[in-house]
């Protein structure tokens, strides 16, 4: 424990340096205004800063992202209360409640239980991830090509089957994803890949071209095509915009139980925030005293879910940095950023990027607070935001995703595959496929097949090394109960059906 406060203690003399608490603060303001915009996330901006920042120290840039994922989490509540529009996904639960407060005329408390609730859950989180980081790359040491292996499918099913309508299409997303890490010239055997004699597509798919297109260009396209036509209707702020004391005494305990639901999904590959946030939800939902005021706009259905939501980002980080495995959209996002700067995040981490990953850690302190500060006094401003019209908001998001692609190596066919990821991904929004498995599976595909060679070559060969290691075994056997035991459950579910009928 003394060693993670020292290591802290370095982290927070980086994180203090001016331009990385410049970096900081630009990323958890422009978060935050993301997040108040609908339809924006933190995984389409990151994407599309990627080739931007390219050039910027490492260190600056990292802390930038994660202000940008975190910012977004508290921003995503003003369109959520104000316009009944989430701007994520994770915060639907949020809406529930928080417009019907809105329309009462108590959009001041419901921004303010919001703000203070993700403060509190996002600084407990924090400490959370400061503890069990170190103790997680413990246990990640003792980890060999076959235990890796293993950890990567497991991760590769399990974000597959709850990311998207149907396991189905996330695995054929994945799938997909996997077969593009094979597109450019094999590290063993040095010969060439799918890559149909382009040059350019010797050195593989680039990720951040993926990501961009997919996320940024896709999102475009849909939005143009389907949201251009939807009215919207925007709350204005009236009433005390302030809590009460009955606010207080009903919001604090409803943060504490949402971060303690929201922390360990953020941990676990279960789809993100949206789950736990439903969770909060429902667990407000059943030990509230004012069950008359749920569909009215009950402040604990709103404190709840919006703690829970950044309890779960802060969490991401834990496999994310210690393992080398996403767990979500953004973090997918966010591994590519570590990937793009030469960094691949996992147990080495913590002694090879010491500096840097303390002072990110060290950094979220520090942006929580600087949240805070942001989302109370500047509602106004965030308000305006929502004022942008959605064909200016969208046409300069396809500029700056053009010439973000066309900057990282001058090439035409990076623009002309950012285009193709862009209509592939406008096409996965229109029939309901979802995204963040693909993207997986191209940034973890090539790693989980260098693992898989490596495992064999130490067995001479022998598969059975992958189900003799105890670590391995266990994480294969998940893997397959989570396909088998849906499926079982829906065959059995099906066959009472028919005989009831």
């Amino acid at each position: 424990m003394t060693e993670t406060l020292t290591a802290l203690l370095h982290g927070f003399g980086v994180a203090l340096q001016p331009l990385n608490l410049l970096w900081g603060f630009v990323g958890v303001t422009l978060g935050t205004a993301i997040g108040v915009l609908p339809g924006v996330g933190p995984a389409l901006t990151v994407a599309m800063l990627l080739p931007l920042t390219v050039k910027l120290d490492p260190t600056g840039a990292l802390i930038m992202f994660a202000g940008i994922y975190y910012g977004a989490m508290y921003g995503g509540s003003t369109t959520t209360i104000l316009l009944n529009t989430p701007g994520e996904s994770a915060s639907i639960a949020t809406a529930l409640e928080g417009n019907r407060m809105a329309k009462r005329g108590r959009a001041g408390p419901a921004l303010a239980t919001s703000a203070i609730g993700s403060f509190v859950a996002g600084t407990i989180a924090t400490a959370l991830l400061t503890v069990l980081a170190p103790v997680v790359v413990e246990i990640a040491l003792k980890f060999g090509p076959a235990e890796y292996f293993a950890l990567m499918v497991f991760a590769f099913v399990t974000v597959a089957a709850v990311l998207g309508a149907s396991m189905v299409r996330g695995l054929t997303m994945l799938f997909l994803g996997l077969l593009l890490g094979l597109v450019g010239i094999d590290d063993q055997t040095g010969q060439m890949r799918f890559a149909f004699g382009v040059p350019e597509l010797m050195d593989g798919i680039d990720v951040v071209v993926l990501a961009v297109g997919l996320f940024a260009v896709g999102e475009a396209l849909y939005v143009a095509a389907y949201q251009s036509r939807q009215t919207e209707e925007l709350e204005k702020m009236s009433g005390s915009l302030w809590m009460s004391r009955e606010d207080w005494k009903r919001s604090w305990p409803a943060w504490l139980r949402a971060t303690a639901i929201g922390f360990p999904f953020g941990t676990i590959p279960a789809g993100g925030a949206e789950i736990p946030t439903f969770l909060s939800y429902a667990l407000e939902k059943k030990l509230t005293r004012h069950p008359e005021e749920f569909g009215n706009g009950a402040i604990e259905g709103v404190a709840g879910p919006e703690a829970a939501n950044n309890a779960s980002s802060a969490g991401v980080l834990v496999p994310l940095l210690t393992l080398g495995i996403p767990t979500s959209a953004t973090a997918a996002i966010l591994l590519a950023a570590f990937q793009n700067y030469g960094i691949q995040p996992g147990p080495l981490l913590f002694q090879t990027q010491a500096a840097l990953v303390w002072g990110l850690i060290a950094s979220m302190y520090i942006g929580n607070i600087l949240l805070l500060i942001l989302n109370l006094p500047l509602i106004g401003l965030w308000v305006k935001v929502l004022m942008i019209p959605r064909p200016l908001l969208y046409a300069g998001i396809l500029v700056f995703a053009t010439l973000g692609a066309y900057s990282l190596h001058q090439s035409v066919v990076d623009l002309a595959t950012l285009y193709v990821f862009g209509l592939l991904g406008f096409m996965m929004r229109r029939w309901g496929f979802p995204v963040a498995p693909a993207v997986i599976g191209l940034i973890l595909g090539p790693l989980a097949e260098s693992q898989f060679r490596r495992a064999l070559a130490i067995s001479q060969g022998d598969p059975i090394v992958f189900v003799s290691h105890p670590i391995s075994a266990g994480l294969l056997v998940l893997t397959v109960l989570l396909v088998v035991v849906p499926w079982g459950y829906k065959v059995v579910k099906e066959r009472r059906e028919r005989r009831a009928a």
